[in-house]
């Protein structure tokens, strides 16, 4: 009785014996056109045991290339695809070069430290004012997930200093809305927005 560890290592065990065996046999077809027709059976059947793969693009592809991988790369017939090559299946993909922006304080992010730099070039005194408040509200947002609480004073400054001391709100009586607050205002709209949407349908 022979066991399965005793037996040659799958070289993609997802497929099982029988189509490894199915691809072994498959290489010892001596007539070309015979030994495509047999690739082309057992793509059929590889592809039948993944029926929901079947939405997945390039599935075919991935099929042929999972035979080519399981025949060794041995297996000389006309493939319908440019299959994987050997000396490709083993290399170490490129190291990816991850953006690294430079940014005064991480805890806001870049898109914040933007909205600081459009908030110091608008015109209309109104608009500006509101966005200010706005891009404000967001930093002491931002600045909470980190820390449990913080000064409204704290992020008038850090504001002074993000926007080149364009925006100076340090010596203003303003108060920032809370988080509770903020996260209230935003549940509001939400339920009102629901509604509004019931009631279109």
């Amino acid at each position: 009785m022979e066991y399965n560890t005793q037996l040659k290592r799958l070289a993609l065990p997802e497929y099982g014996r029988n189509i490894q065996n199915m691809v072994d046999y498959c290489l010892t077809i001596s007539d070309r056109d015979n030994r495509k027709k047999c690739a082309d059976t057992i793509i059929v059947i590889m592809g039948n045991m993944f029926p929901h793969l079947r939405d997945v693009n390039d599935f075919k592809h991935i099929l042929w290339d999972h035979l080519a991988i399981m025949s060794d790369f041995k297996l000389d017939i006309d493939y319908p695809y440019e299959v994987i090559r050997k000396e490709d299946l083993y290399t170490k993909p490129a190291k990816l070069d991850y953006s690294r922006p430079t940014m005064r304080y991480r805890h806001y992010g870049k898109t914040l430290e933007k909205m600081v730099d459009i908030a110091t070039t608008l015109e209309d005194q109104e608009e500006k004012s509101q966005f200010i408040m706005l891009v404000a509200s967001r930093m002491k947002k931002s600045y909470l997930q980190w820390n449990k609480e913080v000064d409204d004073h704290k992020i008038f400054f850090d504001l002074y200093e993000l926007s080149d001391h364009k925006i100076d709100l340090r010596n203003s009586n303003i108060q920032l809305p809370d988080l509770k607050e903020i996260t209230n205002f935003k549940k509001q709209n939400n339920n009102k927005n629901q509604k509004k949407n019931k009631q279109q349908s």
